[in-house]
C-alpha cells in the first residue's frame, strides 16, 4: 500500500508541476520580454504586469501543490525513487504540454531525450 501512495504522490507532483510550468510560461509570454519592459517602463511596470496576470497566481498555486505533494511522497517513499521519478516525469509531461498548449516546437532531440528519461524511470520503478 505504501508503494501505491508513493506513486500516487509522484503522479500528483508531476501533474501539478506540469500545470504550474505551463501556466507560468503562458503568463510570462503574456508579460513579454521582462528585460525590454524594464528598460522601457521600469521595475514597477514589470511587477504590475506579472502580478496583474491571473495565470501567474494559478501557476504559483499549482507549484505549491507540487511542493506539498513532494513532502507527502517523501514521507511514503525513498528519496532515491521519488525525486528522480518526479523530476524526469515532469520533464516528459512538460514537453508534451508545451507542444499541445503553448504550441512550442519540440524537436526530435528533445523527444529522444524524453524517451530515454522514460526508460530511466522504468528502470527505477522495476
Amino acid at each position: 500500500m505504501k508503494n501505491l501512495y508513493t506513486w500516487a504522490g509522484i503522479l500528483v507532483i508531476v501533474c501539478a508541476s506540469v500545470i504550474g510550468d505551463i501556466l507560468l510560461a503562458h503568463a510570462m509570454k503574456q508579460v513579454g520580454d521582462v528585460h525590454l519592459l524594464w528598460d522601457r517602463a521600469g521595475l514597477w511596470t514589470v511587477v504590475r504586469r506579472i502580478f496583474g496576470n491571473p495565470n501567474f497566481f494559478l501557476g504559483v498555486a499549482a507549484m505549491a501543490v507540487a511542493f506539498f505533494s513532494l513532502l507527502f511522497a517523501l514521507s511514503w517513499g525513498d528519496v532515491s525513487l521519488v525525486a528522480p521519478a518526479a523530476a524526469s516525469l515532469t520533464f516528459i509531461g512538460s514537453a508534451f504540454a508545451a507542444k499541445i498548449f503553448l504550441h512550442e516546437k519540440v524537436d526530435r532531440r528533445r523527444w529522444i531525450a524524453a524517451i530515454l528519461v522514460a526508460a530511466g524511470v522504468a528502470l527505477l520503478a522495476g
